[in-house]
């Protein structure tokens, strides 16, 4: 168990006076369980319950006064409810309907009581008849581990203090960057890369990864309505990892003969798991953020490691010096996607692309940050800034002169100008500093406000 950085949304989550029942959002094995029972330490009596087991659901599912049920749960500890501070987790709470429509009277009788919930496919519950307590709870969105939370899980103590400070001293470049590659490889899932900790040999997470994936797979009939869903979600789930990265389409998917109606509904589904995300590209540089979804979507899966492993690309990783280097940059842009989509627990936020709306244009800029009020382009691109033809374009029609370009090199801002002669700062940010992009946008801004 190490310490997650959701820890600290949790915190301040349980500081507030109006908070509400939590529900906890993310994909299977992101470490959601893990989290809360690290978190339960800051409390008095900490009170869990599995929905999958029968002994646990049972009290949910019993007819009685909302007090008796609380009172029911105050018995697994002999603590004074007044008198101390209890942690209640409900863990995979979509095995059960009524333990969801009970969430809302923990906010409105039994507010001096700490209340999480977790599970999967709550997309899937909020669609359908049940009634589930909008306006009386509150969310987070957890994702696989980052790549700050990775110095830490492997203790190097040393360099998490350093990445963690406002400068990060050139001298700790090379070791920064070899780690991030190594975190490229392994990637965030909790439990691989606690194993990875043990004495970082990658070799032996193969059969983690093969089960991993198993485990997702076997999901399959909880996620499809029909035996046909299941055969389009099985077949999403053996081809999927080979289009990461990549815009795709639904017709014919994975070289199948599927129609897009049927591919795209199977694709909703997964999304509802956060297994994968499909972010549609944004046609203006100007708020508000409005994706397009006649255009073509870009898929995402939920870490990086897994789909090298489905790739076969560790060895290649391991022998190239860059990640930039590798399946046509494809790895580098993903895991750079993976740290920007951590930059928030917000389950609100989220990350597009850009293309240029214009006939003939292949213009296609790889992420857009909202950054107060901006849409910040970020490019992930080896080579110099005069090959940023895309990024130069969405400059030009941007109605602000800041972009982002990770790479290689080393951190440095320069300023400079898009071919039609506009002026603008690009930041130039080594790959292992993608999770630091929020920081550094505040203080570049801040520099330049003086």
């Amino acid at each position: 168990m190490f310490k997650r950085d959701i820890i600290n949304e949790l915190t301040n989550w349980s500081k507030r006076s109006s908070r509400k029942p939590l529900v906890l959002r993310g994909a299977r094995q992101v470490g959601k369980t893990t989290a809360v029972q690290l978190f339960a330490k800051n409390f008095d009596a900490f009170i869990s319950l599995n929905i999958e087991k029968r002994e646990d659901k049972i009290i949910f599912e019993t007819d009685y006064p909302f007090k008796d049920l609380v009172d029911r749960l105050l018995l697994r500890t002999d603590l004074i409810r007044n008198e101390s501070k209890i942690l209640i987790f409900i863990d995979e709470i979509q095995n059960s309907p009524k333990a969801i429509e009970l969430l809302r009277y923990f906010y409105e009788e039994a507010n001096d009581l700490y209340v999480i919930a977790a599970g999967s496919l709550l997309e899937n519950i909020l669609e359908s008849n049940i009634s589930f307590p909008v306006g009386r709870v509150e969310f987070l969105k957890m994702y696989p581990c980052s790549f700050k939370e990775y110095l830490g899980a492997i203790g190097e103590k040393k360099l998490l203090r350093i990445y963690e400070s406002e400068d990060i001293p050139e001298y700790t470049h090379t070791s920064l960057s070899d780690h991030f590659k190594r975190y490229t490889i392994v990637g965030g899932m909790p439990q691989i890369l606690s194993i990875y900790a043990d004495d970082r040999e990658i070799s032996k997470l193969q059969p983690l990864f093969s089960s991993l994936i198993a485990t997702y797979t076997e999901d399959i009939e909880k996620y499809a309505k029909s035996e046909s869903s299941k055969r389009y979600i099985s077949h999403i789930m053996n081809s999927v990892w080979n289009e990461a990265g990549n815009r795709i389409t639904f017709e014919k998917f994975g070289n199948s003969s599927y129609r897009s109606r049927e591919m795209k509904e199977a694709f909703l589904t997964l999304e509802k798991t956060l297994i994968l995300k499909l972010s549609y590209p944004l046609t203006s540089s100007k708020l508000p953020v409005a994706p397009n979804i006649r255009k073509k979507p870009r898929l995402h899966l939920c870490d990086t490691g897994i789909v090298n492993y489905k790739l076969g690309m560790t060895d290649v990783l391991i022998s190239e010096k860059h990640i930039d280097n590798v399946y046509k940059g494809k790895i580098a842009e993903h895991i750079i996607g993976q740290e920007l989509q951590a930059l928030s627990f917000d389950i609100q936020h989220t990350t597009n692309f850009w293309i240029r709306d214009k006939k003939g244009s292949d213009a296609e800029v790889d992420y857009i940050l909202p950054y107060k009020g901006l849409l910040i382009p970020i490019e992930v691109k080896s080579g110099t800034t005069g090959t940023l033809k895309s990024l130069h374009q969405y400059i030009d029609e941007a109605p602000h002169n800041i972009a982002i370009r990770f790479y290689s090199g080393t951190f440095k801002i320069e300023n400079t100008k898009t071919p039609k002669g506009k002026r603008f700062q690009l930041i130039n940010m080594p790959h292992y500093m993608a999770g630091k992009t929020i920081d550094v946008l505040k203080s570049s801004i801040k520099r330049r406000e003086v």
